[in-house]
């Protein structure tokens, strides 16, 4: 929303497509007093929502997948234009908005807590679950509609109002998904700030952090943005569910099936041109088969068809940024230094926009500060290991703990995988690669990727607080221990 005054003592932003570098789109940025004027209106708009049934609630979700599912193809159209991924998967995102729309209209009548026996007679013990408030939603480019969905469709119908940060980059799909929900809202006779939007930088995102009124803010990003976040929001004793940074191995030993590793090391490293939080950054493969993996995945490499992300049959479009294909050339030549031998890749591609090669690198050691630096861009780095042992150790030792995946046939290894002694990650994968999760379990890692869960399972009671209640309907007043004061 805007405030009338004067639009030109607003900053305005163009966006780029980062397939070729030309302008899309002048976005006006909010000032502060828009953000103040926007908390007040969301924080209104809650309480008429507040009120709503959930299940209610679940029904005007219901209708904001569907009006998303009208505008999919277009939807995904925008996501690569302005963000840069290739079609299939900007569909495939808003694909995973509608479905988190529908997972949510079935939560709606099953949130809710147990009631619990007393040891009191005549007393009713029971858990009440009610709306935090105001969710604050500020996400990153990669993901310019998923993970908003993600968080707003939860938090909807467990009665919060939104307001949302997207990344100034991707301001124009912010405004466009906004402008759906605000119609189905207010075809509905409800106040389109129920799910408000404030397009801005640092400025708002620190005013969110610090701002009191947000019950929980819930940040998409790197680690170090997060951690400034997650202080702000703790000084203040707010909360935050941090979805940050991932450095995700793929483990390959020497039972695995090739053709499923393959295809899978090729997806979870090239896949939205190695931009994607789950994207696989390590491939650790057995000594046996290393070198006949290698040279199978650099001829695989060598099948990718590079192009216009909009091109249906294109299967790798650019980098988002200029300073993103800065940052690739920088760790391409830091590997180098450090020992590494470029196998494939390595290079900026001849061609407008921001394409660079994908890459695979070979030859580092495992503690290799490069390899422990998360880089947002298509590079793999691969390595021989020996035992199981050994490379469970190499999989945990990144600070990072957000995806990682498996590939064998032995079932005592995959449950020594699972268990207390195997990932340290979220997200525990066999025989698939480390992204692509589904919609029904929840989202999230460890250690320094934050600890926060996001979409299914029972990620929702992160949007809500919980209350004990114990109820007497007896005439009598014994308390809890036994004890007697009287």
């Amino acid at each position: 929303m805007e405030l009338p005054g004067e639009p030109s003592k607003r900053e305005v932003i163009t966006t780029y497509c980062p397939a070729n570098n030309e302008p899309i789109a002048r976005v006006r940025q909010a000032s502060l007093a828009d953000y103040e004027e926007t908390v007040k209106k969301a924080r209104e708009a809650w309480r008429i929502w507040a009120d709503i049934p959930a299940p209610k609630r679940g029904e005007i979700v219901r209708q904001i997948g569907d009006a998303l599912r009208e505008k999919i193809q277009v939807l995904g159209s925008l996501v690569s234009l302005e963000m840069g991924k290739i079609l299939v998967e900007g569909v495939g995102e808003v694909q995973e908005y509608v479905d988190i729309c529908d997972y949510a209209v079935g939560l709606s009548r099953m949130i809710g807590g147990p009631i619990l026996p007393s040891e009191r007679p005549g007393h009713a013990l029971i858990e009440q679950w009610n709306p935090v408030g105001l969710v604050g939603i500020i996400t990153a480019f990669n993901f310019p509609v998923a993970v908003y969905g993600w968080n707003n469709a939860i938090a909807m119908i467990c009665g919060n109002a939104c307001l949302w940060k997207g990344a100034p980059t991707t301001s124009l799909i912010s405004v466009a998904v906004t402008k759906i929900i605000a119609k189905v809202l207010e075809d509905n006779k409800l106040p389109g700030a129920i799910c408000s939007l404030t397009c801005g930088g640092a400025d708002i995102g620190t005013s969110m952090a610090k701002d009191e009124q947000v019950n929980l803010l819930s940040f998409t990003g790197s680690t170090q943005v997060g951690k400034q976040v997650a202080l702000m929001v703790q000084e203040r004793f707010g909360r935050s569910l941090l979805e940050l940074g991932g450095n995700n191995a793929i483990i390959a030993f020497e039972d695995a099936d090739l053709s499923l590793v393959v295809p899978s090391a090729l997806f979870a490293a090239v896949g939205t041109a190695g931009q994607r939080c789950t994207t696989a950054r390590r491939l650790f493969l057995h000594e046996s088969i290393h070198d006949e993996v290698v040279n199978r995945l650099t001829k695989a490499y060598a099948q990718i068809r590079v192009g216009n992300p909009w091109d249906a049959n294109v299967l790798y479009g650019p980098l988002h940024t200029k300073q993103a294909v800065s940052m690739f050339l920088g760790a391409v030549e830091e590997a180098k230094k450090e020992g590494g031998t470029v196998v494939y890749g390595g290079k900026v591609m001849d061609r407008p926009g921001n394409y660079v090669e994908p890459t695979i690198v070979t030859g580092l050691d495992h503690s290799a500060s490069i390899v422990h630096t998360e880089t947002f861009a298509p590079i793999l780095y691969v390595f021989k290991f020996k035992n199981e042992d050994e490379v469970f150790a190499w999989n945990n030792e990144v600070k990072q703990g957000l995806s990682s995946s498996i590939f064998t046939k032995d079932l005592g290894r995959i449950f020594r995988w699972l268990g207390p002694k195997g990932s340290d990650c979220g997200i525990v994968n066999v025989n698939i690669p480390t992204s692509g999760a589904e919609i029904g379990g929840a989202f999230g890692g460890e250690k320094h990727t934050g600890g926060g869960r996001e979409s299914g399972s029972d990620a929702w009671k992160q949007y809500m607080r919980r209350s004990t209640c114990t109820i007497n309907y007896s005439k009598d007043l014994p308390l809890a221990q036994g004890i007697k004061f009287q």
